[in-house]
């Protein structure tokens, strides 16, 4: 067993995830305002908390890749009734941060984000009910089925209100039925139903929601208001240089022009302080996650291995690209982190326990267990 392990599993993807948790832990600690020597209380250290959130989610990405996938993706409808009622619960009693109610207090040192557990447990309930053969998907039942799964936790997640996350959501989704091999005419009818959808969508959007995508394509109309934060973005990236202004020595960053400078805007931080040679390879090392993960959804042995593959990459990439994005302003301001690498534990520990079950995939790759298959 032991000898299968080390053969199967993908050092590469793991040591890439590893190398983005460590620059992640460098980078908030050079946004922190505290260092460790004074006389704070631990818990409450950013940079401290971090490394707790980082050595429990190289603990459950483990875990999750020794454990069969095929077990988990049997109980999918129990964890998807699970994803209702949390995602429920925590609108009802979620705690209240950054104006969005996202956070369930458990009486930890932390509180919880289920929202991004939903878009884990969500690759695995649609990689259930879409891993079936190609016959099947000649009917519009598996991707229709799947599009009403996807709704309610959608919803939920919009409701708090957190509409990068709910986007994420439905994108993976997409991007599962996509590679899944569902009928270009049923990808066709998704995408007249959206270009519908989108008027509808816009007007039921937040206020500040609709403002940030206005400032998106009129940056200059609001410099010191709602665009601030993108223009000191932009600012950090490009004042970056080549080299970069060296660690610590940020001038938007360390002089607090920047906000939220740990969380979403962490990529500008790092632009600044390591330059175009630090972004290079930031995104280098995002590109050989990406790149890995389609390599073990190409070689799954059964289709809701592929497809939790599958998810995992569209996942990730697109949360990837959105946050760059959004630091160089390219794209509007979502709230999203930059995995791996921002602060913020269920992020962290969700996106290592996603990385650990396609791990597990790549793991089984020459294992299809027919028999186990057949039973389920």
């Amino acid at each position: 067993m032991r000898k299968r392990i080390l053969h199967g599993f993908d050092w590469l993807l793991f040591l890439a995830a590893l190398a983005l948790v460590g620059i992640g832990l460098i980078m908030i600690y050079s946004t922190y305002e505290a260092n460790l020597s004074d006389g704070s209380d631990l818990l409450e250290n950013n940079v401290f908390r971090q490394g707790i959130f980082a050595l429990a989610g190289v603990i459950v990405c483990v875990g999750a890749a020794l454990i069969d996938y095929r077990v988990v993706v049997a109980l999918a409808p129990w964890l998807y009734l699970s994803i209702v009622i949390v995602l429920g619960a925590t609108l009802a009693l979620g705690n209240v941060s950054f104006g969005a109610q996202s956070w369930l207090d458990l009486e930890l040192f932390f509180d919880i984000q289920p929202s991004e557990l939903s878009k884990v447990l969500m690759i695995l309930v649609i990689a259930r009910y879409l891993g079936v053969d190609q016959d099947r998907l000649e009917s519009v039942g598996p991707f229709l089925a799947t599009g009403l799964l996807i709704i309610p936790p959608v919803i939920l997640v919009y409701l708090q209100p957190d509409f990068g996350t709910s986007l994420i959501l439905a994108v993976t989704w997409a991007g599962m039925a996509f590679f899944a091999g569902v009928r270009w005419r049923h990808l066709a009818i998704l995408a007249v139903a959206g270009a519908i959808m989108v008027p509808i969508v816009w007007f039921q959007l937040e206020g500040y929601m609709q403002e940030r995508v206005l400032l998106f394509f009129a940056p200059d109309q609001d410099p010191s208001g709602a665009s601030y934060n993108v223009n000191q973005a932009l600012i950090s990236i490009g004042s970056g240089g080549f080299w970069g202004k060296g660690l610590l020595r940020g001038t938007q960053s360390q002089l607090y022009f920047l906000r939220v400078r740990h969380t979403d805007f962490v990529f500008s931080v790092l632009a600044e302080e390591l330059g175009f040679v630090g972004s290079v390879l930031v995104i280098g090392l995002f590109a050989v996650l990406v790149l890995r993960l389609a390599r073990i959804g190409a070689t799954a042995s059964e289709p809701r291995g592929r497809l939790v593959a599958a998810g995992v990459t569209t996942m990730i990439f697109c949360q990837t690209v959105v946050n760059i994005g959004m630091n160089a302003n390219l794209l509007p301001v979502t709230g999203l982190p930059l995995p791996l690498v921002s602060y913020g534990g269920s992020s962290l520990i969700t996106t290592l326990f996603a990385l650990g079950l396609a791990l597990g995939v790549g793991l089984r790759s020459r294992d299809p267990n027919p028999a186990y298959l057949a039973a389920r």
